[in-house]
């Protein structure tokens, strides 16, 4: 055959772009840990971080009633309900002391849409983003997704998981745009004091950078620490600030996926016709949902803080009795971030996991706990255990992980 007449090499199936992104790590382990449970084994999972708790009645009454509504039925705008809208207005004078208007905010499919959203409208090709690890899965994909590069800057437990000034200015180049900043911190539970986050916003208004921001664990605070939201504390940073939230953590409501984006009006309205082509508008019933949650009281998430509270505590307690493991005592969110790199390379029932992520391979099979491995969040050498699961599985498991590890000789 003739070279004009061979067939051609096969096209790539998929995009590079699309086939660049790895899975939710902390999906697959919720994933893996329920099948195994479907599957007789008596598995108990710390992966996901979703509240063991039903969603409120209030809440769940309001999404009953709008299922009744037949202009619910309908498209509405794709930027989300105006009264809802609204509603976030209020609330986030309420919560973070900041004054908006409607068209500042966007209602979308949870708080990750509300990401890559707000990524894709403020970068173009080979513009960097400041990432602090260990961060969450999403945020170096949702970057790239939109065609940034994610820079990283690490924290480790001698500094409770926070980054400094001094690392940022290190990591800025002259292709640096965005400063992504969170606190309370998924994994870690860090929460930045109101100095640091003062600090680190004056930083970045110095540079002329934008940050975004995101605040899904606000009201997930313990002891003494405190949220601040960064362009409530700097005005002059809130026309370079977009804040991403959502009900998802506060009013148990992860199955709902509805959040969203707060910032200045043209990238809100960039984002807004991004998503008129994405999806449309979040489903109105879940929206009234998060209409009565964000305007009803506090009093549900206080109940659901103190449960949380009392867990963190113990998982800490018992966490730091395991020799070879080094856990900070978390501020925020529900998660404990454990350092294990002590127990790596020693043997555990003929074993000898080299990483973090063959440990949590150990723990899954030898004690039939599931535990996210710090690969998925930028840190080798650590675990991440939800703490928003019952008490008498959470003391179940982590007495499974101490009488395993228990064994780890040398």
């Amino acid at each position: 055959m003739s070279a004009a007449t061979s067939p051609a090499p096969e096209a790539r199936r998929v995009s590079a772009r699309i086939g660049a992104i790895s899975e939710s790590a902390t999906l697959a382990v919720d994933a893996k840990a329920k099948a195994l449970k479907a599957a007789g084994r008596p598995v108990i999972g710390f992966g996901a971080g979703e509240p063991d708790f039903p969603t409120p009645d209030y809440i769940v009454e309001a999404a009953v009633e709008a299922c009744r509504a037949p202009r619910f039925h309908r498209y509405t705008p794709p930027g989300g309900l105006p009264e809802l809208k609204e509603a976030l207005v209020a609330k986030t004078l309420r919560d973070s002391g900041l004054t908006i208007t409607p068209s500042q905010v966007l209602v979308t499919n949870g708080g990750k849409q509300a990401i890559y959203e707000a990524f894709a409208a403020l970068l173009d090709p080979g513009d960097e983003v400041i990432v602090p690890a260990p961060y969450w899965t999403t945020y170096p994909e949702s970057i790239r997704l939109a065609g940034g590069v994610p820079v990283e800057v690490v924290a480790d437990e001698t500094t409770g998981y926070r980054v400094s000034v001094e690392q940022l200015e290190a990591a800025r180049t002259e292709r640096t745009k965005v400063l992504l900043f969170v606190s309370p911190s998924n994994p870690t539970g860090a929460v930045y004091s109101r100095e640091q986050t003062e600090a680190i916003g004056r930083w970045a208004v110095e540079h002329g950078l934008w940050v975004l921001t995101d605040e899904i664990y606000e009201h997930l605070v313990y002891g003494d620490a405190e949220f601040s939201s960064l362009p409530a504390l700097l005005p002059e940073l809130a026309d370079r600030c977009v804040i991403v939230n959502g009900v998802a953590k506060t009013y148990a409501m992860t199955g709902w996926r509805v959040g969203w984006l707060i910032g200045p009006q043209d990238i809100v309205k960039a984002a807004t016709n991004l998503q008129s082509h994405a999806t449309s508008n979040v489903s109105n019933v879940a929206q009234a949902a998060a209409l009565a949650a964000v305007s009803g009281d506090l009093t549900a998430v206080a109940e659901m803080r103190s449960a949380f509270d009392r867990r963190r505590r113990t998982i800490v307690r018992m966490l730091n009795e395991i020799e070879g493991v080094d856990c900070p005592e978390p501020e925020g969110a529900f998660y404990a971030y454990p350092s294990i790199k002590a127990l790596l390379g020693k043997e555990i029932r003929g074993r000898r996991p080299a990483t973090s992520l063959e440990l949590a391979g150990v723990l899954l099979e030898e004690a039939e706990v599931a535990v996210v491995p710090g690969e998925a969040f930028g840190t080798p050498g650590y675990l991440r255990l939800s703490y928003a699961l019952g008490d008498d599985d959470l003391v179940e498991g982590v007495s499974r992980i101490q009488k395993l590890l228990a064994e780890a000789r040398d």
